[in-house]
């Protein structure tokens, strides 16, 4: 039995959504200085020197509508995700999208300057491409849109999304663009595990497969069978009037002889 749902939420994703809704308390009312987020954002430059900021940074955000987007989009897509890949393996896959985001961040910063990154939003999108990946064509609602959007579309216009605001100059845009290995990371992940499922059920057809065991002088026999049979090449002799004749001569010789009289 999969994980149960309290208030609509599964175990892990309820947990997430409160440690976030903490963290934010923490961030608006008592840790108001920017320390807070220098502290436990994620700094590219300083990350090494401060390694607990590759899980932190998924915790803290920088303003309401940003934890509002990431708690929405987690409350929506992940209960699903968690009951579909059990808790223990939902909570690293959502983990593991959020070192993406960082190791992406990383990277780009051998090419611009990189700011401090805060959000859950490599982990949210990756639990977006989960859902999608399981369900592609399940109908979300939107507002205000009359009509729902195939899950499959709507992921893909929220990373369109992202990629227009990572490439806009004025919208400090590498952030965005980092958000986005989690989406990578997520990616390789299900690939990977759908190859693996593929190989364990081809090798297990090919484990119950009945197999048959063929004497090779049967297996012979049964392909002589199947080549066609050449003519002899010594014609048969029709068979001899000579004994026919000698049946005859003796037939004739053991009948009694006709009467004088007659």
């Amino acid at each position: 039995m999969g994980p149960q749902r309290t208030f609509g939420m599964t175990p892990w994703v309820r947990r997430l959504m409160v440690a976030n809704l903490v963290v934010f308390l923490l961030q608006e009312t008592i840790f108001v200085s920017p320390r807070f987020i220098a502290t436990f954002g994620f700094a590219p430059l300083s990350a090494f020197a401060q390694p607990w900021t590759f899980l932190t940074y998924m915790f803290v955000h920088a303003n309401l509508l940003h934890l509002a987007f990431n708690l929405l989009a987690l409350f929506v897509f992940g209960s699903p995700v968690e009951e579909r890949m059990g808790s223990g393996s939902f909570l690293f896959y959502y983990l593991l999208c959020g070192l993406g985001g960082a190791a992406l961040s990383l990277v780009l910063m051998q090419f611009r300057p990189l700011d401090v990154v805060v959000g859950a939003s490599a982990a949210v999108y990756g639990v977006m491409l989960a859902f999608a990946w399981a369900w592609p064509d399940q109908p979300i609602y939107v507002f205000p849109l009359p009509a729902p959007v195939p899950a499959k579309w709507l992921v893909t216009f929220a990373v369109a999304i992202s990629l227009a605001l990572a490439l806009a100059p004025a919208s400090g845009g590498v952030a965005h663009l980092a958000h986005l290995g989690g989406f990578a990371t997520g990616f390789l992940y299900l690939k990977t595990a759908a190859w693996r499922l593929g190989r364990a059920e081809r090798e297990l057809r090919r484990a119950v497969a009945p197999s048959v065991l063929v004497h090779p002088a049967r297996a012979a026999r049964g392909s002589d069978m199947g080549k066609p049979r050449r003519a002899s090449a010594i014609p048969h002799k029709p068979r001899s009037t000579a004994c026919s004749t000698r049946s005859r001569r003796a037939a004739s010789a053991a009948s009694p002889p006709p009467s004088a009289g007659s």
